[in-house]
């Protein structure tokens, strides 16, 4: 039986949630390694909408979760997602959902310093979600963070606290903010502490016993490969690693724990936010795919940019992230279309290239080479088997895993659980 990690293989938001909960029927544990509370997860069971930033998309099926120490974690987004579950009738408790005692914290100035940087950055935005993730991020690597287990000795705190104020005093002054409140923080914390260390512990013990066990783990990446830090179209991306080697140390499991890779990607393209987009459509093409698709961010509400299927970047994302096979979400989508276009290659100033580009001018600056494929008139809406699919969406979906050198294990017809086409059983590889 084989643990599998499920990671975005476009910009993020590619439907990782359903296929994750459809995963986690069958898994023993469902571990989130990276991001914060900017993911957005969206659940269907039945009449059932769910909707999920920071709690493992597990947690709704009541499989046992865990914050890993990847994630950086905000206290009070913690709270209230939990009483938002409660009161849709979700049980969350300490046996089943787990944080690890050394995730770093985000703390209220981190959601200010972020805003205020964006404010002031004019057409530098990067288009972030304003959550503190990315301070929080680089408290966590200057050395400076509270992390969890720290919840237990806010007497002690003293010494990080001067590291941390003398830091963000000088980047608040900056902005003409005043100095962080060190008395009224404490406060803060001291009263969301008890919330918080009920649900802590040494999960990377927790999960190291429970692959002794044998137990089947479920790693869910938030965000996707192309917002990595390292390899996404930096500087537009997120502050941690999004690829699936993340899942390692991001959860204190080590690599070969990892075993199969299923990234998920769109039938089509989206991005929220700034960044460039080769094949991104500011036409009726692109507003239908919006329109059809319900293109709205999870956690913002902003409107998402539609475009073509990018092989290209998918190909790339496979690789870096050593992708084994691909779930494609909403096919239904593309239904009706006369015609679809595919990205195969780019064009940089006169040059044929079949790589994105690291540079951020290049990357703005490529062009995409299309081939067309003939479309289908029929549904694929709820189609749960290979037969119940048009013979030209089946070509489409070969095409694709042709162009990207990855097969498709997965294909996703709807937001209903139930409406996936098993091809490849991630678990049994």
């Amino acid at each position: 039986m084989a643990n599998v990690a499920v990671i975005g293989a476009q910009w993020g938001d590619e439907g990782k949630g359903k296929i994750v909960d459809w995963l986690a029927e069958r898994a023993d544990v469902v571990v989130r390694f990276q991001g914060g509370h900017n993911a957005g997860h969206t659940l269907v069971i039945g009449e059932n909408v769910y909707k999920l930033s920071l709690l493992p998309s597990g947690i709704v099926r009541g499989t046992p979760s865990v914050i890993g120490n990847g994630v950086v974690l905000d206290p009070w987004a913690l709270k209230a997602e939990v009483e938002k579950l409660t009161a849709q009738g979700v049980t969350i408790t300490p046996d089943v959902l787990h944080i690890a005692d050394n995730c770093a914290l985000i703390l209220p100035f981190h959601r200010d310093l972020d805003a205020l940087r964006e404010d002031a950055s004019g057409a530098g935005k990067i288009g972030t979600t304003r959550r503190g993730i990315g301070p929080a991020y680089e408290d966590k690597v200057g050395r400076r963070a509270i992390r969890v287990c720290d919840l237990a000795h806010l007497d002690d705190l003293g010494p990080q606290l001067d590291r941390l104020c003398a830091h963000h005093d000088a980047l608040r002054a900056g902005f003409g903010e005043p100095p962080v409140d060190r008395d009224a923080l404490v406060a803060e914390l001291r009263e969301i502490a008890d919330f918080v260390l009920s649900f802590a512990k040494p999960v990377w013990l927790m999960l190291n016993e429970a692959r002794k066990r044998g137990d089947r783990i479920l790693f869910e990446g938030a965000q996707g490969v192309l917002l990595d830090v390292d390899h996404g179209t930096y500087p537009f991306v997120t502050s941690s690693n999004t690829i699936a080697g993340t899942a390692a140390g991001g959860s204190g499991l080590g690599p070969s724990a990892v075993g199969f890779v299923l990234g998920i990607a769109k039938a089509y393209t989206t991005r929220v936010g700034s960044g460039p987009f080769p094949t991104e459509l500011e036409n009726d093409v692109g507003e239908r795919l919006g329109v059809r698709g319900h293109e709205f961010g999870t956690v913002t509400g902003r409107k998402r940019r539609c475009g073509w299927f990018d092989a290209v970047l998918v190909r790339q994302a496979a690789a870096v992230s050593g992708v084994t096979g691909i779930a494609l979400t909403k096919l239904d989508v593309l239904d009706g279309f006369e015609t679809i276009s595919i990205c195969t290659g780019y064009l940089l100033h006169g040059q044929t290239l079949d790589h994105f580009p690291s540079n951020a001018a290049d990357q703005a600056a490529v062009q995409p080479v299309y081939e067309e494929i003939e479309g289908w008139s029929q549904s694929t809406a709820g189609a749960r088997s290979w037969a119940q699919l048009p013979a030209q969406a089946i070509k489409y979906i070969r095409r694709i895993e042709e162009l990207i050198q990855c097969p498709v294990a997965l294909v996703s017809t709807s937001p209903e659980r139930e409406d996936t086409i098993l091809v490849r059983d991630p678990f049994l590889d």
